[in-house]
C-alpha cells in the first residue's frame, strides 16, 4: 500500500472547498432590521447582544436559522412538503455559506399532562426497554411499562370467502397489554368538580342558576339541557328525584330535538370534562382559567400513588427498583444506579441511556426526576432540556442556534453552560448565541452588537468584532458591558412579616423563614434549590398577592399591546362616543374590518407545497379597517392612526385635549415605566421580544389590586441597559407602599435587595434549605454561601 508523502499532499494554493467559511447576510429587512449586513465566521463561537426588540432574533432566528430550514424543506418531495410547514423566505436580498441550523430556543415544552422529562428525552423510552428485558416477573413487551398505553382485549369473528359459495367464519382475539393507571388514566392525578361553583342549586332552570362561563341563559348550552324534555324547567335543582339529578349531571349523550333541530344531550360534568377540563390550562382565557381553578381540584390518584403506572407495571422490578422508582430518583441518583447494571445482553442500551442521564448531569438538570411534568420547567430548564439530545452527536459543521441559554442559571451554574457551548464549537460546529450576561459575552470568537435602541430606533449593526472592540467601543452595550452595581448605603425596613411554617413543597426540607414585607425581598439559589417552590408553593395566596410568573404570553398575528392591555376598549369608546357610534366598529376583529382583508391588513395566499404569500391590501391599504370607519376621528386622528402610534406619543395624545382619556393613559403610563414607550399600539404581539413579552405582562399585572408583587426572574430578555430601568420600577413600587418579592439570579438585582433569602446549598435533594437571610452586604461580607461568592465578586468585595 502506498503512502502519500508530504510533498504530495502539500498544495500550491488552498483547495477552493476552503474558502467557504463565512456566513454572508446582505441587506437583511426582517422586522425592524434596516438592511443589515454582516459576515459571520464559521465554527466559532458568535454572540448577538443589544437592547431588548433591538432586532437579535430578527437577525439569528427570523433570518438566517429561518432560511436554513427552509432550504432543507425544499429539498424534500412535494408530496412530503405538504406535510410541512410553509416558510416563506426571509427579507433578506443575500444570503450565502448557511449550513444546517439547529435552532434550541426557550420556548417552554408542551403541557400535556401525559408529557414529562423522560418521555421528552427518549429516557423512559430506554427504560422501558430496560425493564421489558430484565424486569422480574415479565410482564410483557416495552409498551407494559408505559403510562400513555393502555390495556386492551377483544374477541369477535370474521367470515373468510372461499368461493363457490364457501364461507367460513373464525373467531379471533386481540390483547395488548399497557401499563396505564386506569384511575387516572396515566394523567397521575385526578380531578374532582366543585358543583357548588357549577350553579346555584336553589334556583330553577329557567331562573339561569350556572355560575359557568357562557353557560347563559339564552344560550344554546343551556337551552338544550332546559328543553331536553328530562327536567322540569320550573323545579330547583335541590329537589330533583335521584334519576333527574344523574341525568342532568352524568347522563351519556342522548340524542334530543329541540324546535325541530336535531341537537345532543350530555350530563353537565362530562360536557365540561370535555370543553374546560380537556385543555391545557395556560392556553385558557383568564376568565375561564379562573373559572377551572375555583371549580376543580386535583389531587394525587389514590391506586398509583401517582406514578401513573397499573400496578402490573409497578410490580416487575430489577433488583428492588421498579420502574415507577426508578423514575421518581433524581437523575444523578438514577445514573448511578444504571451504572451498577451489568448485564451483556443489554449492554449497547446501558451505554446509551447512560450517556443520556450524564449529559443531565452535565447540563445542571441532575436534581430533576423522568417524571417530572414538562410543563412545570422553566424556559431556562426546557431549554437545557431540548439540548440533551445534542451533546453526544456525531454531527459538525452544523450551526446551532441558543436564545439566551443563560436564562434561568444561577452565577455559579454559568460557567457550565459556557462550558457546553464551547463543545459544540470545538467540535466544528458554528454556535450562534442571543445572549445579554456579561458571563457569556466574555467568550465569544466574534461579537455582533445591535441597536442602538429597541423598535424602530434599533435595526443596525453597531458594533462587529471582538469582545475587547465591543468593550472600547461607545454603544450601549459597550457602556454598560462592565457595569457593576453597588451595594445600598442604607436598606428599608419591613413593616411586617410573612411567616412561613414548615414548608415541604418539593425538596423544602421542612422550611421556617419570615419573608420582610414593606421591602425588595430576593430570593436566590442555584438552579433546583427550591425557591419557586418556597415563593409559589408556600407563600399563602390571599387576596392583595400579584403574582407574575415566567409563563409566556400567548397571542396570534391579530394580537397587540393594545388588545393584550386591554387598552383598545377605552380607546373604541372614546372614539364611539365622540362620533355617536357603536364601539364595534373600531375593532379590526369585529364589525369595523375591512370585509376584503377581514382585518387582518394582508392578503394570504396559499400556494399548497410552496411558500404562502402576504401582500397587503389592496382596498384598506394595511390599515385593517373599512373606508367608513377611517372617515370617524378622535383629536384629528382616525384609528389606524392612533394604533399607529407609539406608546410615548399614545400617552401625550391620550393624556390631555380632545382625545383625553384617564383609563387609556394609566395604561399606556405603565407601559412606558416598564420601558415599552417605543412600542406601537397596533404591532402584532407575534413580532415582540421575549424581553418585550415579559414587560408587557409586567405592565398588565401592575393595574392589579394588591400589596403583595411576587416576580418571577423579571430580567429575563433584559439587556444590561434594561435592567436599570427595571430596577427603578421595582423601588417606585416598594416606595408606593408595595411590598415586592423577586425570585431572581442577576447579582445587580440581588445588590439593589433591601432583604435576601439564600437557599441551597445545592440543588434537589442537596438543596431545600435556607442557607441565608440578611441584607445583601451582611451576604458579601460572611461569603459563606456560592451566591454570596458570586456577588462579592461581582459588587468587587
Amino acid at each position: 500500500m502506498s503512502r502519500a508523502t508530504d510533498e504530495d499532499t502539500r498544495s500550491p494554493e488552498p483547495h477552493a472547498a476552503d474558502s467557504h467559511d463565512l456566513i454572508r447576510v446582505h441587506g437583511a429587512r426582517e422586522n425592524n432590521l434596516k438592511d443589515v449586513s454582516i459576515e459571520i465566521p464559521k465554527r466559532r463561537l458568535t454572540v448577538f447582544t443589544g437592547v431588548s426588540g433591538s432586532g437579535k432574533s430578527s437577525l439569528v432566528f427570523d433570518t438566517i436559522a429561518a432560511e436554513s430550514q427552509r432550504l432543507i424543506n425544499e429539498t424534500y418531495s412535494a408530496f412530503l412538503q405538504g406535510f410541512m410547514p410553509n416558510l416563506a423566505r426571509p427579507e433578506v436580498d443575500v444570503l450565502d455559506g448557511l449550513t444546517t441550523a439547529i435552532t434550541v430556543d426557550q420556548q417552554r415544552m408542551g403541557s400535556d399532562p401525559r408529557s414529562t422529562v423522560g418521555t421528552a428525552t427518549d429516557a423512559n423510552a430506554m427504560l422501558r426497554i430496560l425493564f421489558s428485558r430484565l424486569g422480574s416477573p415479565h410482564i410483557g413487551p416495552p409498551a407494559a411499562y408505559s403510562f400513555n398505553v393502555a390495556s386492551v382485549s377483544a374477541t369477535g369473528g370474521f367470515t373468510v370467502d372461499r368461493g363457490a359459495e364457501k364461507t367460513k367464519t373464525e373467531k379471533v382475539s386481540f390483547s395488548r397489554t399497557g401499563g396505564m393507571c386506569t384511575h387516572c388514566e396515566g394523567r397521575g392525578a385526578v380531578s374532582d368538580i366543585d358543583l357548588t361553583q357549577l350553579y346555584d342549586d336553589s334556583k330553577s332552570l329557567s331562573e339561569d342558576p350556572f355560575t359557568i362561563p357562557t353557560y347563559t341563559g339564552d344560550g344554546w348550552v343551556v337551552r338544550v339541557i332546559s328543553e331536553s324534555g328530562f327536567f322540569d324547567k320550573g323545579k330547583p335543582i335541590r329537589e330533583y328525584t335521584k334519576k333527574e339529578r344523574h341525568d342532568f349531571l352524568y347522563r351519556e349523550p342522548t340524542k334530543v330535538k329541540i324546535n325541530g333541530v336535531n341537537l345532543t344531550y350530555e350530563g353537565l360534568i362530562p360536557k365540561l370534562q370535555k370543553t374546560f377540563l380537556s385543555k391545557d390550562r395556560e392556553s385558557m382565557q383568564p376568565h375561564i382559567r379562573a373559572f377551572v381553578d375555583r371549580a376543580v381540584t386535583f389531587a394525587e390518584c389514590p391506586e398509583c400513588d401517582g406514578t401513573r403506572l397499573s400496578e402490573q407495571a409497578r410490580s416487575s422490578k430489577i433488583g428492588k427498583i421498579s420502574i415507577a422508582d426508578a423514575c421518581a430518583m433524581e437523575i444523578r441518583d438514577l445514573a448511578g444506579w444504571v451504572r451498577g447494571l451489568e448485564e451483556p445482553s443489554v449492554a449497547p442500551l446501558l451505554a446509551k441511556l447512560q450517556h443520556t442521564l450524564d449529559s443531565f448531569v452535565e447540563i445542571g438538570l441532575g436534581y430533576l426526576s423522568l417524571d417530572r411534568a414538562s410543563g412545570t420547567l422553566s424556559g431556562g430548564e426546557a431549554q437545557r432540556t431540548k439540548m440533551i439530545r445534542h451533546l453526544g452527536s456525531s454531527l459538525t459543521d452544523v450551526t446551532y442556534v441558543f436564545d439566551e441559554p443563560t436564562i434561568g442559571l444561577h452565577p455559579h451554574d454559568i460557567q457550565r453552560m459556557n462550558n457546553l457551548l464551547l463543545r459544540l464549537r470545538d467540535k466544528g460546529n458554528t454556535v450562534l448565541v442571543v445572549e445579554h450576561k456579561p458571563e457569556t459575552i466574555a467568550i465569544a470568537d466574534h461579537v455582533v452588537d445591535l441597536g442602538p435602541g429597541a423598535g424602530t430606533a434599533g435595526g443596525t449593526v453597531c458594533f462587529e468584532g471582538t469582545v475587547e472592540g465591543l468593550r472600547a467601543s461607545d454603544g450601549v452595550t459597550g457602556r454598560h458591558l462592565d457595569d457593576r452595581a453597588t451595594l445600598k448605603e442604607t436598606v428599608r425596613k419591613a413593616t411586617g412579616q410573612l411567616e412561613i411554617r414548615g414548608a415541604s413543597a418539593n425538596n423544602l426540607r421542612d422550611v421556617d423563614v419570615d419573608i420582610p414585607l414593606g421591602v425588595l425581598c430576593v430570593v436566590t439559589g442555584v438552579a433546583g434549590s427550591g425557591k419557586s417552590s418556597l415563593v409559589h408553593g408556600s407563600i399563602p395566596a390571599p387576596e392583595g398577592v400579584v403574582s407574575v410568573d415566567q409563563t409566556p404570553i400567548r397571542g396570534s398575528r391579530r394580537s397587540n399591546p393594545a388588545t393584550y392591555t386591554g387598552l383598545l376598549d377605552p380607546i373604541r369608546k372614546a372614539f364611539a362616543k365622540a362620533n355617536g357610534v357603536k364601539p364595534a366598529l373600531f375593532s379590526a376583529n369585529s364589525e369595523g374590518a375591512c370585509p376584503t382583508c377581514n382585518g387582518a391588513g394582508v392578503i394570504y395566499t396559499d400556494l399548497a407545497i410552496m411558500q404562502s404569500v402576504a401582500t397587503p391590501c389592496e382596498d384598506c391599504e394595511g390599515k385593517r379597517f373599512s373606508a367608513p370607519v377611517l372617515e370617524y376621528h378622535l383629536g384629528g386622528r382616525d384609528i389606524s392612526e392612533v394604533l399607529a402610534m407609539p406608546v410615548t406619543e399614545a400617552e401625550e395624545f391620550f393624556g390631555s385635549g380632545e382625545a383625553r382619556t384617564p383609563a387609556a393613559h394609566k395604561i399606556l403610563q405603565r407601559m412606558t415605566d416598564v420601558g415599552l414607550g417605543y412600542l406601537t399600539l397596533g404591532q402584532p404581539l407575534t413580532t415582540l421580544s421575549g424581553g418585550e413579552r415579559q414587560r408587557l405582562k409586567l405592565a398588565v399585572h401592575m393595574a392589579d389590586k394588591g400589596g403583595v408583587y411576587v416576580l418571577d426572574e423579571p430580567t429575563t430578555g433584559l439587556h444590561l441597559a434594561d435592567v436599570e430601568q427595571l430596577l427603578g420600577l421595582l423601588d417606585r413600587l416598594v416606595d408606593s407602599g408595595k411590598s415586592v418579592i423577586v425570585i431572581e439570579h442577576h447579582q445587580a438585582v440581588m445588590a439593589h435587595a433591601d432583604w435576601i433569602v439564600d437557599l441551597g446549598p445545592g440543588a434537589g435533594h442537596d438543596g431545600g434549605r435556607v442557607v441565608f437571610e440578611g441584607t445583601p452586604a451582611d451576604l458579601v461580607a460572611a461569603r459563606s454561601t456560592l451566591t454570596g461568592e458570586h456577588l462579592a465578586a461581582y459588587v468587587g468585595g
